[in-house]
């Protein structure tokens, strides 16, 4: 009589499931990792993006935000302004300042001064470190960020100058409410009212200050109509807009993208964790050979064999992801706490459904690819396979579970395009992940068939260690891929961080400027020049005209219109930088269309980026309309130039000929190169000559640009990491699946006269090929990711720093060899005895 199904196999799992839980620890470690990991990106990115949206309106200021450059609104616009609720002005700009006790210029340092009005803000509070908020500043009162008041050694009571102005520090900022809706910003911070500004004397025709306009609205009244409406009246003015449903999209981006790398990272984690599984519910039910014959003598069908192993696996799969997932849902407000300062906000403790559900939907799947094949082949060995399991490998999968699987990793591979913000990335990655994969697995393939190949050695301990390679049941292409692919995502990520770090570190210096001067009047060039070569004979100095302008539309387009922005399309997003120039810009080349006379007085021309050109399908022939100071300026394209950004130097997307924007209100900016030396000798005559300049010191650029990458690369890393315990945890399950067959090595070993030191260099021996081949395999295939990264996308120098790579590399093999050694140790206890009468 046949047993029932679901309830006879449920009753045999549960009855089970007890003592072999201890088998299955590995299944659970494995899959605890990896969907750990992805629920905690997830869930991080999450809370940081939703608190980022949830804090729109303190974040911006108000509801809708107006910015212009080198402009304030007129005082017809400011009413039109109003007629949709209550106006808060700020004007922003940068400065250097000092203390009032030292000479003009000697200690001066780059500051980000910010004027606010009396209705400022209008969200949130300004607040000063005693815990006061602060209402209104007086028209000689500054309150200054902890920073500034460091580096000039001041303190609340102490005047400090700005251009022409003295003012007193009322206070050291705690809270500003719209810090991280301001942006990237070169240095710390100053608030002033818009009265103390205008004392200094900064703000001049062509000065470059960008004016804000913010709104509160009425409670009925959205944000997006009030921009629609003001887009369209001021067509022409060139504004940019933002509202309090994305009140940060510069940082909104950076994390979304950011998570959506870290995230697949974690998912090739959790594949690799994946082979973990299979080899941890292979050796499980090597174990259960004994029952699953006895059952089927006894009358149990394949699909009952099925049942019970598939209840007891799927059990101990919920559990992994359900803790994984718990684990993954508490730790963010873990790592919001370590991180400190370096996030643009705190959330607190919130549980995000979304990530969660989508690491359960990866777990799920990724454990039932991997669980498939070896439940596959139990179920149908025939019983005398069974017993002669010791020494007979399992057979092929059958087409369904073939087709089973692989309708799963079509779902893995859709599930994970269609919830990343870049799907072509995504897809580009796990393609590049699955073709690895395959590469490892034809080389793991490879290595088993060479080692079968190979001329015996007649030293035994060689024999043995090069046997163990392709012997039934070893677990070669597993260790090839798992370890494969884990220590080659660290090569690569070694690769990229110490080539970029070697550019900004040796490149960067070499190429780039000493200093960046702002705000040089346009008709002081001359005197400008002799002050600089007064104290630096040797100096090589680039001046240029500098306004803003925004592309408002291009080839009959308009960029209002737009749906979307193309992708790579950042130079249409807001005011960008735009010049006049009689001759070739210096770090440009010319590839299409001519270059204009320099007395040229005709109708507009432009010349353009030919990358930005691409990005909007335009070329030499067709128009783009750009607003520069609220004048609107269509201008037929003249040339395309490749721009060499890495020259470091003033490089405009857009180039003017001078009689398009000669007669507009501009400064001038420029490069100066010269000895390091100098640099404190030139700052302090240029501010003593011009109060209203700004010096940006490339040095703390470069800095401030390697901290970032350091704390990038730190959270890249420690996501990376969780690829190498999956690798190790990989490495133990092939110890475990190998340790029936590997007793049985070693009792007839030992039978033979073997000592247990003989046995476990033949074991040693074996693990250092195997980590001596993943080494070759992983640096291979590392440094070719790496150096396509950084050559092909990044367009820097090839200079990885070998002693790192090699030092990650080494690392790794010496891990690999160390696990294997370990897990051949309870090896050399086993007596014949006992084992013999197991067999």
């Amino acid at each position: 009589m046949r047993p029932p199904g679901w309830s006879f196999a449920w009753a045999a799992a549960r009855r089970d499931l007890h003592a072999s839980f201890r088998g299955l620890r590995l299944l659970f470690v494995c899959l605890f990792l990896g969907v750990t990991t992805l629920a905690t990106i997830g869930s991080l990115t999450a809370a940081i993006t939703s608190e980022l949206a949830g804090r729109g309106q303190a974040i911006l200021g108000g509801d809708v935000e107006i910015s212009m450059t080198q402009r304030e609104a007129t005082a017809e616009q400011k009413a039109a302004f109003r007629a949709f609720g209550t106006l808060s002005e700020t004007l922003r700009m940068r400065a250097m300042a000092s203390r009032t006790d030292a000479p003009p210029g000697d200690g001066a340092i780059l500051t980000e001064f910010k004027a606010v009005d009396g209705a400022y803000p209008l969200y949130g509070t300004l607040r000063i470190d005693d815990g006061r908020p602060v209402a209104r500043l007086a028209a000689d009162e500054v309150i200054v960020a902890p920073a500034l008041a460091e580096r000039l050694s001041v303190g609340v009571g102490d005047s400090i100058r700005y251009g022409e102005a003295r003012f007193r520090i009322a206070g050291i900022i705690a809270e500003e409410p719209d810090r991280i809706g301001e942006g990237f910003t070169f240095g710390p911070v100053a608030l002033t009212s818009i009265e103390g500004l205008r004392r200094t004397g900064l703000v001049q025709p062509g000065s470059l200050f960008v004016a804000k306009y913010r709104l509160r609205l009425p409670g009925n009244v959205t944000p997006s109509s009030v921009v629609d409406r003001l887009r369209e009246r001021y067509v022409s003015e060139g504004w940019a807009f933002k509202d309090r449903d994305r009140a940060a999209p510069g940082a909104s981006r950076f994390f979304e993208r950011m998570g959506q790398f870290l995230s697949l990272i974690g998912l090739a984690a959790l594949i690799i964790a994946g082979i973990g599984v299979s080899n941890g519910v292979s050796s499980y039910l090597g174990l259960k050979r004994d029952s699953i014959a006895t059952l089927k003598v006894l009358g149990a069908t394949s699909a009952d064999i099925s049942r019970i192993y598939l209840l007891q696996i799927g059990l101990v799969t919920l559990i992994a992801v359900v803790v994984g997932l718990a684990v993954g849902a508490l730790l963010p407000p873990a790592a919001v706490a370590l991180a400190g300062d370096l996030l643009p906000v705190r959330p607190g403790f919130a549980v995000y459904w979304l990530p969660l559900a989508t690491s359960a939907a990866y777990g799920l799947l990724v454990a039932f690819i991997f669980v498939l094949p070896p439940l596959a082949r139990a179920r149908l060995y025939p019983v005398a396979t069974l017993f002669r399991g010791g020494v007979e490998s399992g057979g092929r999968l059958d087409r369904r579970s073939l087709l089973l699987a692989g309708g799963a990793v079509a779902t893995v591979f859709a599930l994970a395009v269609a919830t990343a913000r870049e799907p072509l990335f995504a897809a580009a990655v796990l393609g590049a992940t699955g073709l690895v994969i395959l590469l490892l697995f034809g080389i793991g393939w490879g290595v088993r068939r060479l080692a079968e190949r190979l001329p015996r050695s007649r030293r035994p301990l060689v024999r043995l260690a090069v046997a163990g390679l392709y012997r039934p049941g070893a677990q070669t292409i597993a260790l090839v891929i798992a370890l494969g692919l884990a220590l080659t995502l660290f090569v690569t990520l070694a690769g990229i961080q110490t080539s970029l770090s070697a550019e900004i570190e040796r490149t960067v210096p070499r190429r780039a400027p000493n200093q960046f001067v702002l705000d040089i009047p346009a008709t002081e060039q001359r005197r400008f020049e002799t002050l600089v070569r007064d104290q630096a004979p040797a100096a090589e100095i680039n001046v240029v005209p500098t306004l803003r302008g925004t592309i408002t539309a291009f080839a009959g387009t308009r960029v209002a219109d737009l749906a979307e922005l193309p992708d790579g399309a950042w130079f249409l997003r807001g005011e960008r930088g735009v010049t006049y120039s009689g001759a070739l810009p210096e770090g440009s080349e010319l590839v299409d269309g001519a270059w204009w006379p320099a007395d040229y007085r005709g109708p507009p021309l432009v010349s353009l980026d030919r990358e930005a050109a691409r990005v909007m399908n335009v070329g030499v022939g067709d128009t783009l309309t750009v607003s520069v100071l609220g004048r609107q300026i269509d201008a037929r394209i003249a040339s395309l130039r490749q721009v060499n950004w890495d020259t470091m130097g003033f490089n405009y997307i857009l180039v003017f000929p001078p009689s398009v924007l000669q007669a507009a209100p501009h400064n001038l900016a420029a490069t100066i190169s010269m000895d390091g030396s100098r640099e404190g000798a030139v700052s302090r005559a240029l501010l003593a000559a011009f109060p209203s300049i700004s010096i940006v010191a490339v040095g703390e650029i470069v800095a401030q640009i390697g901290t970032l990458l350091g704390q990038m690369s730190s959270a890249i890393v420690l996501v990376a990491s969780v690829a190498i315990l999956a690798g190790i945890a990989v490495l133990i399950g092939a110890i475990a699946a190998a340790r029936q067959a590997r007793a049985y090595d070693s009792v007839i070993l030992k039978t033979l006269g073997a000592t247990r030191w003989q046995i476990l260099g033949a074991h040693a021996l074996e693990y250092a090929v195997l980590a001596a081949i993943l080494s070759v395999v992983s640096l291979g295939l590392g440094l070719g990711a790496a150096w396509y990264v950084i050559v092909e996308i990044f367009e820097f120098g090839w200079a990885p720093d070998w002693t790192v790579v090699l030092g990650t590399l080494g690392a790794g093999a010496l891990l690999t060899l160390g696990i294997g050694i370990l897990g051949s140790l309870p090896l050399l206890s086993v007596r014949p005895a006992q084992a013999l009468r197991t067999l």
